[in-house]
C-alpha cells in the first residue's frame, strides 16, 4: 500500500502546484476553458487528501463491531471521489461552458494560457507517469485494460484515471483557446469547457461502477473460483465441491468459504488433514486470500453452480 501512498501524492503535488495558477490566469485572459481547467485541478487535489483519508482509516485493525476489519473503508472514500469528480469537476465545469456559450466574451491575450497548460502538461504527466508504474508493478504484466478491470485497488486506479482525464483536458483546453482566439469566435471557449465537463463525468461513472462493485460484495473471478474447486477435488478424500463463495474485504484481501463434501468413509483426522492441504494450496497460488474456511458438507454438491 505504500505504493499507494506514492501514487496519491504525487498526483496532489502535482495539482496544488498547478491549480493555484490555473485560476490565476483564468481571472486574467478571461478563458473559460482554463477556469474548467482550475476546478478540474483543485477537485483532484481534494481527492487525493479524501483517498489518503481512506488509505489511512483502512488500515484500522478488526473490532467486535468490524470482525474482518476496516478494509472496505477505502472502497466508500474512492466512491466518495468519483461522485466529486461527477459534481464539482464535471457538472461546474458543463455549466460553466453552458454560460459562457451563452454569453460568450472576447478572450484577452491567450499567451498566459498557453505557458500554464504546458506547464501543467509536464506536472501532470510526471504524476501519470507514477501511477501508471505503481499501477504497472501491481499488475504483474497483465494486459492493461484487463488489469485496470480486474483491479482492486482504487487509489491506484483513481489517480491513474484522473491523471489521464487532466492530460485529455489540457489538450481540449488548448484547443479551444486557440480557435476562440486565432477565429475570433469566443463561444469556442465554452464548447471547450462543456467538452472537459463531459470528460469528467465520463472518468467518474468508470470509477462509481468499480466502487459499486466492491462495496456490494465483489467475489474473485469464476476462473480462480474454478481453480479453488479443482485444487479441493485433488484431494483423495473429496468426493465434490459445492459452493465457493467469496468478497473483497480490502484491495488485497479476499474472504473465501469453499463447500466440501467428504467421502463416507472418510476418518475425521483425515478430513482434517484435506483442509489444512486445501487452505495451504489456496494461499500459496492466491496470496490475496487471506481469511479461507473450508466448511464440509454433508449434501451432494457435484450440480452446485459456482458462485465466483
Amino acid at each position: 500500500m505504500a505504493e499507494s501512498k506514492v501514487a496519491i501524492y504525487g498526483a496532489i503535488g502535482a495539482n496544488v502546484a498547478i491549480a493555484a495558477t490555473k485560476f490565476v490566469v483564468a481571472g486574467v485572459t478571461g478563458s473559460s476553458a482554463m477556469l474548467s481547467e482550475g476546478i478540474h485541478s483543485a477537485v483532484d487535489t481534494f481527492n487525493g487528501i479524501l483517498l489518503l483519508v481512506g488509505l489511512r482509516l483502512s488500515k484500522r485493525p478488526a473490532t467486535v463491531e468490524h470482525p474482518f476489519g476496516h478494509g472496505k473503508e477505502l472502497y466508500f472514500w474512492s466512491l466518495i471521489v468519483a461522485v466529486l469528480i461527477f459534481g464539482l469537476g464535471g457538472g461546474v465545469s458543463f455549466y460553466e461552458g453552458i454560460q459562457h456559450i451563452r454569453h460568450p466574451e472576447p478572450m484577452r491575450d491567450p499567451t498566459w494560457n498557453y505557458i500554464v497548460l504546458a506547464a501543467a502538461a509536464l506536472f501532470e504527466g510526471v504524476s501519470f507517469a507514477i501511477a501508471l508504474r505503481e499501477f504497472r508493478a501491481q499488475s504483474r504484466g497483465m494486459p492493461f485494460w484487463q488489469a485496470l478491470d480486474r483491479s482492486k485497488d482504487p487509489t491506484t486506479y483513481t489517480v491513474l484515471a484522473e491523471d489521464s482525464a487532466a492530460l485529455v483536458g489540457l489538450a481540449v483546453a488548448a484547443l479551444g483557446i486557440y480557435f476562440s482566439h486565432s477565429l475570433d469566435m469566443p463561444a469556442l471557449d465554452g464548447v471547450a469547457s462543456v467538452v472537459i465537463g463531459v470528460l469528467l463525468a465520463g472518468v467518474a461513472v468508470f470509477l462509481i461502477s468499480q466502487a459499486r462493485g466492491l462495496l456490494i460484495g465483489e467475489g474473485i473471478r469464476p476462473e480462480t473460483a474454478r481453480a479453488i474447486r479443482s485444487m479441493a477435488m485433488e484431494q483423495p478424500s473429496v468426493e465434490n465441491v459445492g459452493h465457493v463463495l467469496s468478497m473483497y474485504i480490502g484491495p488485497d484481501e479476499v474472504l473465501v468459504i469453499v463447500d466440501v463434501n467428504f467421502k463416507d468413509d472418510t476418518p475425521t483426522g483425515d478430513a482434517a488433514d484435506a483442509i489444512a492441504a486445501i487452505e495451504k494450496q489456496v494461499r500459496a497460488r492466491f496470496p490475496m486470500i487471506k481469511r479461507i474456511f473450508v466448511e464440509a458438507s454433508d449434501a451432494p454438491a457435484a450440480d452446485t453452480p459456482a458462485v465466483p
